[in-house]
């Protein structure tokens, strides 16, 4: 069981809460405690961050070396934020942004690989984002990508990679969207294009097998239960993209996968047909473990030239997924 949640996990994040406060700036910038597991991104100026505790409510704002300039409430970080910007005569925010997300127990260090290739090679402004994936359910993650969003203020075109869970929350906020601010189906249009990476498309059975033990419980909180025993609640909720998705899988590309308590290919977590979504314009499997796929050389290039051209390999040897299969 250990073994399996080990791959399941890839990694934890220590928990370290902070004590709320009033409010106030930092004279000097101060490091930050860690309590990655704690922590949710709520807005982007490129690699600033604002984010809030989940515990306390409180917020920081963050620069690209997670050093504390301000804290309080969101109001009084962004508030800091604008005088940053003012006094460094930093320009806003334009052209093309991929926005990021990491895996359930994972932490957005997990993604720096291919977030560093997809701005090396690509010239991305690429948005890592972190968030409290253990301790808050997959509709709660959903709002704090809603806000992320919302704040992107001048930016041209937006397009999404997920790993894992990571995809579900964006299949959450997508649903969320349609439902509040969009007739069905509707995208706006610099909603650009979807990388999803080990997507549990149809739900997670790893999660559903260990969804009733004492460990899985603990270590996942309330979104790994509904990887598992209440995914048919959660699948009601998720919508698929109303623009151009595509889909990277792991497995051996045989009938047995990575994991023998597993029914066919699978990347060791989840299974190759669980990943399949109806309406992806391409899709690919790759022999790396699910921990692993976004490191992975051919995935780090497959991501970029979908973002850029819409297919993973090449125009002609695309796989679009017109039904799914369980």
């Amino acid at each position: 069981m250990l073994a399996l949640l080990g791959i399941l996990a890839g990694g934890a994040a220590p928990l370290v809460a902070r004590q709320p406060s009033t409010g106030g700036n930092n004279a000097f910038p101060v490091p930050t405690m860690g309590g990655k597991q704690l922590w949710a991104d709520e807005l982007f100026f490129y690699r600033w961050r604002i984010q809030r505790n989940v515990l306390t409510g409180h917020c920081r704002l963050l620069d690209e070396n997670n050093l504390r300039y301000g804290w309080g409430t969101f109001d009084q970080c962004k508030a800091k934020l604008e005088q940053i910007k003012r006094a460094r005569a930093m320009p806003p925010m334009r052209g093309k942004v991929v926005v990021v997300l990491h895996g359930l127990f994972r932490s957005r260090t997990s993604m720096s690989k291919l977030c560093e290739h997809l701005g090396e090679q690509g010239g991305y402004t690429v948005l890592n984002v972190g968030y409290a994936s253990t301790q808050r359910e997959v509709g709660s993650h959903a709002k704090a990508l809603e806000r992320i969003v919302d704040n992107l203020d001048g930016v041209d075109e937006i397009s999404f990679i997920g790993h894992s869970m990571g995809n579900i929350v964006i299949r959450h906020y997508l649903a969320d969207r349609e439902q509040n601010k969009r007739p069905p189906g509707k995208a706006p249009p610099r909603f650009h294009r979807f990388v999803m990476l080990a997507p549990p498309n149809h739900g997670s059975l790893v999660a559903l097998t260990l969804a009733e033990t004492d460990a899985f419980k603990v270590l996942t909180g309330r979104s790994g239960r509904q990887l598992g025993a209440e995914w048919a609640e959660l699948e009601d909720k998720l919508a698929t993209p109303g623009f151009e998705f595509g889909i990277v899988a792991g497995g051996k590309g045989d009938a047995l996968g990575f994991n023998p308590l597993l029914p066919g290919d699978d990347d060791g977590t989840v299974s190759v047909a669980s990943t399949r979504l109806a309406g992806a314009g391409d899709f690919v499997v790759v022999p790396v473990l699910h921990s692993f796929v976004m490191n992975d050389p051919d995935v780090l290039d497959y991501t970029l030239r979908f973002l850029q051209k819409g297919y993973f390999v090449a125009a002609d040897r695309r796989q679009p997924i017109k039904e799914t299969k369980n």
